[in-house]
C-alpha cells in the first residue's frame, strides 16, 4: 500500500507504526508542518502553514475552528501540489484530526481510505471542562466554548473512513453515531526498555546521584500544569517531607503550557505553585530536573520508590503505563483515563484528585514501607506488559488494522 502518515508534530503518535509500516514494504510518506524539526527514518515532507490574523471580537466561538480549518487548507493545497506535480496517489492516508490537518484531504484523493487519529472530543461537561474551577471559571460560557472546540474533531471524523482512540475512555468523548467508527489501540509502551533496573541511577542537577532503592518520590509530565496535578502534587509535599526526612522529590517536566491556560501573572505555573509552599519545603529536597532525555526519563522511573501521577479527565500520558512497565507503584487521580488502567489495590493504588491529605498519607505510607507495596509493583508491571507492550500487543493490532484497509485485487 501507499501510505500518508499526516501529523503536525511527526512522528508524534505514529513514532513506531509509520517504521513498521515501512519496514514491512509499504510505500510509506509522512507529511508534517514546516516547522517541525523533529526526525524520522521515513520519507517526510514539509507544508508551510502562515497562521491568519483572527480578530477575536469577530470570530468568537468559531475562532478555534477558523484556525484549525486554515491549517486544514494549508495541508490541503501542500496534499493538492504532491498529487499533481508528483502523480502520488495514496492508499491510505492516517492522519491525528487534532489540529485540522485532515479535514479537506478526502477533496484530494477521494479514493484514499481515510483514517484519523481521534484523540479527544471535547465535551461541555463530564471531562476536563469544569472539572477543576479552582483555575478556571465554570458556567454556561465555558460549555458553549467547549462545544464550539469540537466542530472540527467532529467533520474530520464525519468525513473519514474510520477512526482509532488510544483508550476506551478517551473514545468514549465521542457522540454515539461517531463513537461506532473507533477502533480502540493503545500506541504501546516499549516495556523492554522501561523495565525495572536496580542498577539505575540519576544524577540531579546540583550534582548528587540517587540510585533504585533510595527513598525518592517522582512526579513527571510533559510540562507542570494543572491539568496533569502539578498543584496538588506540590500542596502534599510539606506533609511529605515533614514526615518523611530522608526522602528525595524528583520531578521531570518543563515551564510550558501543553493544555489549559497559563497562569496570569508572567511567571509559569511551576514558579507560581511552588510560591504557594516554598517556606515548607526544604528545596535542598525537591529537584526540579526540567525536560529530560528520554534515558534519564526512564532511570527516573527505575529509582523510584512511589510515582504520583495525576490528571484531569482528559488524554491520558503515555508516562503513566510506562511507570507501570518499570514496576513502579503509581499512586494515580481517581479519574477516569487513570481508572481505566490503574485497579485500586491491584496494580497500584487511586486517590481523590483533590483530597492534598490524602495524597500526602498516601504517598507517606508508600516511601514508608517499600516492601508492602512489592506485589503492586509486580502487578503493574504483568498489567503493562499483558496489555500495552508495545512489540507484541498494541503495535501488531495496529498494523493489522492499518493493512485491514488495503485496496482488494483489481479495485
Amino acid at each position: 500500500m501507499k501510505i500518508l502518515f499526516v501529523h503536525q508534530n511527526f512522528p508524534g503518535q505514529f513514532l513506531h507504526l509509520a517504521p513498521e509500516m515501512a519496514r514491512r514494504g509499504h510505500d510509506v510518506l509522512a507529511l508534517t508542518d514546516a516547522g517541525n524539526k523533529r526526525q524520522s527514518t521515513v520519507r517526510t515532507l514539509r507544508y508551510k502553514h502562515d497562521a491568519m490574523r483572527i480578530d477575536p471580537a469577530q470570530t468568537r466561538l468559531g475562532r478555534n475552528y477558523t484556525t484549525l480549518s486554515d491549517r486544514g487548507v494549508s495541508c490541503a493545497r501542500a496534499c493538492l501540489q504532491l498529487r499533481d506535480k508528483e502523480g502520488y496517489y495514496p492508499d491510505v492516508i492516517f492522519g491525528h484530526s487534532g489540529w485540522g490537518e485532515t479535514l479537506f484531504l478526502k477533496e484530494i484523493w477521494p479514493k484514499a481510505t481515510m483514517i484519523v487519529y481521534a484523540e479527544f472530543y471535547y465535551r461541555g461537561s463530564g471531562a476536563d471542562v469544569g472539572f477543576d474551577t479552582e483555575f478556571a471559571p465554570y458556567g454556561f460560557d465555558q460549555v458553549m466554548i467547549a462545544q464550539g472546540r469540537a466542530a472540527h474533531l467532529g467533520q474530520a471524523l464525519v468525513h473519514a473512513d474510520a477512526g482509532l482512540s488510544p483508550t476506551q475512555w478517551q473514545a468514549s468523548t465521542y457522540p454515539d453515531p461517531l463513537r461506532r467508527m473507533i477502533r480502540v489501540i493503545h500506541d504501546g509502551v516499549d516495556t523492554e526498555v522501561a523495565a525495572p533496573n536496580a542498577a539505575a541511577s540519576v544524577t540531579l542537577p546540583n550534582g548528587q546521584m540517587l540510585r533504585a532503592g533510595d527513598e525518592v518520590l517522582t512526579f513527571v509530565n510533559r510540562n507542570l500544569e494543572p491539568y496533569r496535578g502539578y498543584h496538588i502534587f506540590m500542596r502534599s509535599l510539606p506533609a511529605i517531607l515533614s514526615a518523611r526526612p530522608n526522602a528525595q522529590v524528583v520531578i521531570v517536566g518543563g515551564d510550558e503550557v501543553s493544555y489549559g491556560a497559563a497562569p496570569k501573572d508572567a511567571k509559569g505555573w511551576k514558579e507560581t505553585i511552588l510560591a504557594e509552599v516554598a517556606d515548607r519545603i526544604d528545596p535542598a529536597r525537591v529537584h526540579f530536573m526540567g525536560k529530560v532525555p528520554y534515558p534519564v526519563f526512564v532511570n527516573t522511573l527505575q529509582i523510584s520508590r512511589a510515582h504520583a501521577y495525576l490528571t484531569y479527565p482528559f488524554v491520558l500520558s503515555w508516562s503513566m503505563i510506562e511507570a507501570m512497565a518499570a514496576g513502579c507503584l503509581v499512586v494515580g487521580s481517581r479519574t477516569a483515563p487513570v481508572e481505566e488502567v490503574l485497579h485500586h489495590a491491584k496494580t497500584g493504588l487511586l486517590v481523590d484528585f483533590f483530597d492534598v491529605k490524602a495524597w500526602s498519607d498516601t504517598l507517606i505510607d508508600a516511601l514508608a514501607d517499600p516492601a508492602k507495596y512489592q506485589p503492586l509493583r509486580k502487578a503493574a508491571r504483568d498489567f503493562a506488559i499483558q496489555n500495552y507492550d508495545l512489540k507484541t500487543i498494541c503495535l501488531p493490532r495496529m498494523v493489522a488494522f492499518v493493512e485491514s484497509f488495503a485496496p482488494r485485487q483489481g479495485a
